[in-house]
């Protein structure tokens, strides 16, 4: 018999672990640079549209599914098919899910132990201990499989306590504390020379790079944004309660999370420019804008050493939201193949959590041990080809094998009336054609 399931206590609880699940490190760093070699506020208006556009129908589809079947994505996915064929279509899709999940955890680990690490060296240097700060900022491999266990433990010690006690807490607590970082260091940034430069970049449309390529690079910030396509989604909507109006929710998780994209493009961009201007380099030799890694380990610590005694407690402010930022999207895809353990193999969440965590850090250490040739491919397979693949996916279940009566009627739950709203009359069709044809037009234009 499996263990009883856990439930979100409130809407709030619910919308800061799905808003924690979306914002991440993609969010704070790679949505702001991208609008910045993308025409500045045209991406962003490209971005804004299709975020409601794109990624709301196809969260929407994902939250249904999961409150509907209350199980992991393997067990939701066969409990709305239809017959023997979907039925095994689902399960192929939900452990689809479950390995891009896990494969995406493995090197987001990674990544997050660097932010760990960089947010340890100014205590280190603080205290005198230049050695250890030096060491904690050198590209080592001892460095990063420690950072990543660091990491990787306080993942699992989160999810190991469950949903409300777990998930709901640590999320209900972090992410106020990511927001109030991220608005006191723009109010910070925005005092410094240059700042306004970046602003303006930011802030101001080039309507001449309003092309198809920006699109689609509007198209997958916004889709991938939100977590979308491995199951996180789908598994936070088998918490929610049936008296929530989804819709609602949905769209509140999709405001939050591009309000929170957009605030922090507020911070990078004048950032980035106020350490141009403190003469620091910012565009690579092909005049491109730095971004990634090395715009975060590279370009703003180069900006905090110029800033004396308050460029200290800068970076430490700064590292520690974005420890935050990947620690509130780290529970959230250990959730899904810790979910599955749980429900279909009957092991207790607190023997599960930690065997599960073990799998994906000896993957991420795998990684480690051949980063150059193994890095690169995770982020490719898991991203690339395994989101819009699994996104096109649950939008055909949602759209095309689910019966029409059933998600009718998973949908009144919270809102009676909504088959005779606006949302009723264009969603079901929209997620049946138009969100599988965009989310395969950029996956087509991003391998070519």
């Amino acid at each position: 018999m499996s263990a009883p399931r856990g439930q979100f206590s409130s809407n709030i609880g619910f919308l800061m672990a799905a808003a924690g699940s979306a914002v991440g490190l993609g969010n704070i760093w790679g949505f702001p640079t991208k609008a910045a070699s993308n025409g500045g506020a045209a991406f962003v208006v490209a971005y804004l549209f299709l975020a409601f556009a794109l990624a709301y129908p196809a969260l929407m589809a994902e939250l249904t599914i999961g409150r509907y079947a209350r199980r992991n994505m393997v067990q939701a996915l066969r409990a709305i098919s239809t017959g023997p064929v979907s039925r095994f279509f689902g399960s192929l899709t939900g452990f689809g899910g479950i390995l891009v999940a896990s494969l995406i955890l493995s090197f987001y680990a990674i990544v997050a132990g660097w932010m760990v690490a960089h947010l340890a060296e100014p205590f280190a240097a603080l205290f005198g201990a230049q050695e250890a700060a030096l060491w904690l900022t050198e590209n080592s491999t001892q460095r990063n499989l420690i950072f990543t266990a660091i990491f990787s433990g306080l993942t699992m010690l989160i999810i190991a306590s469950g949903v409300e006690k777990g998930i709901e807490r640590w999320s209900t607590l972090l992410m106020p504390s990511l927001i109030i970082l991220l608005l006191l260091l723009i109010a910070y940034v925005l005092t410094q020379p240059g700042a306004f430069t970046g602003l303006e970049v930011y802030l101001m449309p080039d309507f001449s790079h309003f092309t198809p390529k920006l699109l689609i690079s509007a198209m997958g910030q916004a889709f991938f944004s939100l977590s979308l396509g491995v199951g996180t989604m789908l598994i936070y909507g088998s918490y929610l309660s049936q008296q929530e109006s989804l819709p609602r929710l949905g769209a509140l998780v999709t405001l939050i999370d591009v309000g929170i994209a957009f605030t922090a493009g507020l911070l990078i961009l004048p950032a980035m420019y106020v350490a141009q201007e403190a003469g620091t380099q910012i565009f690579a030799a092909d005049g491109a804008l730095i971004a990634g890694p090395n715009l975060i380990l590279q370009v703003l610590p180069a900006l905090f050493d110029t800033m004396g005694e308050a460029g200290v407690f800068v970076a430490i402010a700064f590292f520690a939201l974005m420890v935050i930022a990947s620690l509130t999207s780290s529970i959230s895809m250990l959730e899904v193949p810790v979910a599955f353990s749980i429900e279909n193999l009957g092991i207790p969440r607190r023997i599960a959590t930690p065997a599960v965590g073990l799998v994906i850090f000896a993957i991420s250490s795998t990684i480690i041990y051949n980063f150059d040739t193994l890095f690169g491919l995770a982020v490719s397979i898991s991203t690339e080809y395994g989101q819009p693949l699994l996104g096109i996916a649950l939008c055909i279940f949602a759209g095309w094998i689910w019966r029409r009566d059933q998600l009718l009627g998973e949908l009144k739950k919270g809102h009676e009336d909504i088959e005779h709203t606006l949302f009723w009359k264009i969603w079901p069709w929209y997620v049946r054609i138009v969100c599988p044809l965009l989310i395969l037009v950029a996956f087509a234009q991003s391998i070519m």
